[in-house]
């Protein structure tokens, strides 16, 4: 059968895509966020999945205010890197995993979760910059990521978004999805977005290192309590777009240790301030 093997935690922040793609990663600002990383690729060329399951949140780019599904999984062969109004990344094209993306669906919704079904859609920077991170800079014509993603977006952008316990049981039913799957896979599932930020009104610039690491805390040792924080919280503490991180509840809830078994190793932790407006956040947990 198919399994989850771990999950990984990132920010993806769109300045970071920019700051890989005018080759500025060494200049003095940039330099000890990306440090931070290199372990990361490293792990990831050590520990290469199969497939990558991508939780992200589209920015208006693959949905508009016209329509925005609270959860949607892309089932198609291929996604292009969005164009966000200064044009595609310099990136290759994200394949895709049609038949266990397919297979998810089903499992997930007769699980009783509303999955919106995409077939075709541009991925933007939630989903390309940190597989920029993890994975490094590939060539966008010539060059391919290292394994097949499954793009499965979360609305955090307009109320009402998911509460933090719901994505964490989505994670869980997201688990038996992929361990139902009669093909064997060493599948990855990444939470992306946050950490505290805000980026607009009064508070614009908001970063709370306190929170952020608290979250972290919890993210490693005791997700049950992570899941239970309330939206409010996220908003006061954490700023507007700190609600971004209900999505890296859903890569935890698929860690082993949500459904009784053993805790997970925890294979690097990192935290920066600031990179653009941001905070940024990473963790890599390992099932054991």
């Amino acid at each position: 059968m198919a399994r989850i093997t771990a999950s990984v935690y990132t920010s993806h922040v769109p300045a970071i895509g920019a700051a890989l793609d005018l080759g500025k990663t060494t200049e003095p600002y940039w330099q000890p966020l990306f440090k931070g990383y290199e372990f990361s690729k490293q792990w990831m060329k050590d520990n290469q999945p199969d497939v990558v399951f991508l939780v992200y949140n589209d920015h208006a780019t693959a949905f508009s205010l016209d329509f925005i599904p609270t959860f949607a999984i892309g089932t198609a062969a291929e996604y292009q890197p969005a164009d966000e109004g200064w044009g595609p990344r310099p990136v290759p094209k994200v394949v895709g995993h049609p038949d266990l993306a397919s297979h998810i669906a089903q499992s997930v919704i007769q699980q009783d979760f509303d999955l919106t079904i995409v077939n075709k859609m541009d991925v933007d920077h939630g989903l390309t910059v940190p597989l920029s991170l993890m994975c490094g800079q590939q060539d966008p014509v010539k060059g391919a990521w290292p394994c097949p993603v499954i793009p499965f977006a979360v609305n955090v952008v307009q109320y009402p978004v998911p509460s933090g316990q719901r994505c964490y049981n989505l994670g869980k039913a997201i688990r038996k999805a992929v361990e139902s799957y009669d093909e064997d896979l060493n599948v990855h599932i990444w939470g992306t977005g946050g950490m505290s930020h805000q980026l607009q009104g009064p508070r614009a610039g908001l970063i709370n290192k306190d929170f952020d690491n608290r979250f972290l805390d919890l993210l490693e040792k005791d997700p049950a309590a992570a899941a239970a924080i309330p939206h409010i919280n996220y908003v006061r503490e954490a700023g507007s777009e700190g609600i971004e991180l209900v999505m890296w509840l859903i890569a935890r809830g698929a860690m082993a240790d949500a459904a009784g078994g053993p805790a997970p190793k925890v294979a690097h932790r990192f935290y920066h301030v600031p990179a653009s407006n941001t905070a940024v956040g990473h963790l890599i947990l390992e099932n054991n």
